[in-house]
């Protein structure tokens, strides 16, 4: 079943602000907080219209998600990603629910199956730009990249202690991962619960930083990738390669974008599937018509018949000998057209015989 869009199930705009995004949150949440309402239609709304709000009050989510719609979220963002940063706390405290972070992780683990790790971090994508030939894209290549990324250090196998030595638990949070701050006010009890900053929510720290990555557990490393260049990718592309970005200390590592451009062609432009070329022929050739050989771009020729009267200008068509359908099959189609050749230099003869057929034609007209 298709997804409903984000939008509409927080019944906002799509030019909405983010101030309107949270007050169409709040007002849903109210309705739906499974505290509230116990039916299950109700905790499948509330999954719902909390997804919607994870993407659309996050600036680069909701960027991804008008480009792309829900693909370029599903492709960029596990679910623990999509919710990681928000601050529902903040709302349903709002809302008078008696709820932090760690209440929300036990709402995340019941919806989805599994905790939410706050300690955890996925790695950064990376984005690399890769420049081709037409013909690279006509015929499809594998070509090699170096990326530059971060990876897991191997002395320490990432976890950033000194081989042989280990981990103790973390003295600021108590090895929960979190700190939670109890604060007494004049209008109540303010609770207010924080990743731990000097364990990165994990719980732990390391005894002695490891000798190789200082305790960070990453590498700078230039890793050669091999890259599968599809028939028919067209210039902007992007080809996701999962797994390939940056490393994290204890988290998936993130994707490696590349990003193909496609170098301008002397002889053929492109449209889609379609090219265009320019064939220049003689004045009697498209006078009396005639069949001339277009050269096309896998390297061979096809046989294209220009009819007499033909006028400069003129585009036909040749089906199947364009660029391969990089979604689908077949090929585009190859559109010539036809530029009369007028000769800068003349013989004496042919200067005669054209004096003769402009005599002859100015005497029709």
């Amino acid at each position: 079943m298709p997804k409903k869009d984000y939008y509409e199930i927080l019944g906002v705009s799509r030019n909405a602000t983010k101030e309107e995004i949270k007050r169409a949150y709040r007002r849903l949440a109210l309705k739906y907080h499974p505290d509230r309402n116990k039916s299950p239609e109700a905790e499948e709304k509330f999954k719902e219209i909390s997804e919607a709000y994870a993407v659309l009050s996050d600036d680069e989510k909701r960027r991804q998600y008008d480009l792309y719609g829900h693909a370029g979220i599903d492709e960029k963002y596990s679910k623990e990603d999509l919710f990681r940063g928000v601050d529902f706390g903040e709302i349903f405290r709002d809302l008078g629910f008696d709820i932090g972070f760690r209440d929300f992780e036990d709402i995340f683990e019941h919806f989805f199956g599994h905790k939410f790790d706050y300690g955890k971090r996925r790695g950064a994508d990376i984005r690399y730009d890769v420049e081709i030939s037409l013909e690279d894209a006509y015929y499809g290549r594998t070509i090699e990249v170096n990326v530059p990324r971060m990876e897991k250090c191997d002395r320490c196998n990432g976890s950033g202690a000194e081989p042989g030595t280990g981990l103790r638990k973390c003295p600021y949070c108590n090895g929960t991962g979190h700190i939670d701050r109890i604060q007494r006010t004049a209008f109540g009890i303010l609770r207010q619960i924080t990743t731990c900053t000097k364990c990165n929510g994990s719980g732990m720290v390391i005894e002695k930083p490891c000798s190789l990555c200082k305790g960070r557990g990453l590498v700078q490393k230039t890793r050669t990738i091999e890259v599968k260049i599809p028939k028919g990718v067209e210039d902007g592309t992007r080809l996701r390669l999962h797994g390939q970005g940056e490393a994290t200390g204890n988290g998936e590592p993130g994707d490696l974008y590349i990003v193909v451009h496609i170098k301008p062609h002397p002889k053929f432009r492109r449209e889609g599937d379609d090219l265009y070329t320019v064939k220049k022929v003689s004045f009697p050739d498209v006078a009396l018509g005639t069949t001339v050989k277009v050269k096309t771009i896998d390297g061979d020729y096809a046989n294209l018949k220009i009819p007499p009267g033909t006028q400069n200008g003129s585009i036909f068509r040749i089906k199947g000998k364009g660029m391969p359908r990089l979604r689908g099959y077949g090929y585009g189609d190859l559109f010539v057209k036809v530029e009369v050749d007028v000769p800068k230099k003349l013989s004496r003869r042919a200067k005669k015989l054209l004096q003769e057929l402009r005599e002859e034609l100015n005497d029709r007209i």
